[in-house]
């Protein structure tokens, strides 16, 4: 096992530079952003320590330490094709910390086994935190989702040693009036229940669309809905940052055009333990694209996680051990990039006397 990086270690510091990394064009190979990130990231490396330690000294990381991870659906095509060992081996080169699922099979790379997995984990200081599972499949009984096969999904859970499970299926699976979310957070208690038996936590992962009307009541926010009908003792959520930052600008007025504005971060301040998991995801702000953003490596974009990150990890007690962050990107041009620009970023954020 090679050694765990930590983002005091000076080798890390040096490769975790953000500056080194946003010149590289989108199409470049991966063989060519190596090349660049050796050239440029002494120089780079140089201009963010003096920043960091001009007048007021380096301050405190904004992360917090041994909290950030990664969604593996971000690297699904090196996962499909190179297999988990190679991928938990850059994860760690990188310096993340934690892993969550999106499937446990590694396509041509070849059959693996769920102890298998946990133990590749394991060797490369990698904690898996939580998994994603779909939510239901059209009543079919021997879907591996939590509505069909639910005793499945929490056994391999287990298995795997996970601490989160979830789903980022939408609560819409009976519609969306508020008695179809009513329903669905029944669902999602039953789920929470059970995965609370087997020490875990059963968790919600949002888009924009929960942040919607419901159709018989447009004045009536469907997430408000989920927050208010599930247990908070059983059901948490996952906060996807970039799609709630969507939702406040595709859902910010009711159908009739009245405002309604909301700040994703109050949700966050007003129930934090309802939120351990994030997910961090970036954008970039265009007013003339569907979502308000157009989706960016972590750091390229205009979310500001300093603030968003210092808020959640400063409102709870020992906040800064409660809250796990996973980065993300739905569709990065190169996946490897996006996780080495993603870490460099996080890492890189301090807070300074007077922030």
């Amino acid at each position: 096992m090679s050694r765990k990086h930590t983002p005091d270690d000076p080798e890390l510091a040096h490769r975790l530079s953000r500056r080194g990394m946003l010149g590289v064009a989108a199409g470049t190979t991966a063989a060519a952003l190596v090349g660049t990130v050796a050239a440029t990231a002494p120089a780079a490396a140089a201009a963010d320590t003096a920043a960091q330690t001009h007048g007021k000294g380096r301050g405190r990381p904004v992360l917090p330490p041994g909290r950030l991870g990664i969604q593996l659906y971000s690297l699904r095509d090196r996962v499909s094709t190179a297999g988990f060992a190679t991928v938990f081996s850059e994860l760690e080169r990188y310096g993340y910390d934690e892993i969550e699922f999106a499937g446990y099979t590694q396509g041509s790379a070849g059959p693996i086994t769920l102890a298998q997995l946990k133990q590749l984990a394991h060797d490369h200081g990698l904690n898996p935190i939580g998994s994603h599972v779909g939510y239901y499949d059209n009543g079919n009984p021997n879907a591996y989702t939590f509505a069909q096969n639910l005793t499945k999904v929490l056994d391999d859970a287990e298995a795997l040693g996970l601490k989160h499970i979830g789903t980022a299926s939408g609560p819409f699976r009976y519609g969306s009036t508020v008695d179809a979310w009513k329903r669905a957070a029944e669902d999602f208690n039953t789920y929470g229940e059970a995965a609370r038996a087997r020490g875990m936590k059963f968790y919600q992962h949002n888009h924009a669309e929960e942040f919607s009307f419901a159709t018989d009541k447009p004045s009536v926010r469907l997430y408000d809905v989920l927050l208010a009908e599930t247990d908070p003792d059983h059901v948490f959520l996952e906060l996807d940052i970039y799609w709630a930052y969507s939702a406040q600008f595709r859902f910010g007025k009711q159908v009739d055009g009245t405002p309604r504005p909301f700040d994703p971060l109050d949700y966050v301040l007003k129930r934090p333990h309802r939120y351990p998991l994030f997910h961090v995801k970036d954008g970039i702000r265009d007013d003339s694209a569907r979502d308000g953003y157009r989706m960016s490596d972590v750091g390229d974009g205009d979310i500001d996680y300093k603030r968003f990150l210092s808020k959640v990890t400063a409102r709870t007690h020992n906040g800064r051990r409660y809250h796990h962050w996973q980065a993300e990107h739905d569709n990065p041009v190169e996946s490897y990039a996006f996780a080495r620009k993603s870490s460099a970023h996080l890492h890189s954020l301090r807070e300074r006397c007077g922030d």
